[in-house]
């Protein structure tokens, strides 16, 4: 996966609050391949769900920092 080919979609994607669990739709449209499978308001949760997935390089949680900076793990 390219960073910044998502750029953009990671950005639309990343919650004000909390953290989005999201996913990679690798035959959806190019500019539509992120989608968010959950919100949680806690980062170890996001982090769990995503370790409890069967491919777990699909997957990535998107936040923001204190300083509005845009975080993916």
């Amino acid at each position: 996966m390219s960073d910044n080919k998502f750029e953009e979609e990671k950005k639309n994607l990343t919650p004000e609050t909390g953290f989005n669990l999201v996913g990679i739709d690798y035959f959806g449209d190019t500019e539509n391949q992120l989608y968010v499978i959950e919100h949680f308001d806690m980062y170890q949760d996001a982090l769990n769900a995503k370790k409890d997935r069967k491919n777990q390089e699909e997957y990535f949680v998107l936040y923001k920092d204190q300083n509005n900076g845009f975080f993916c793990r």
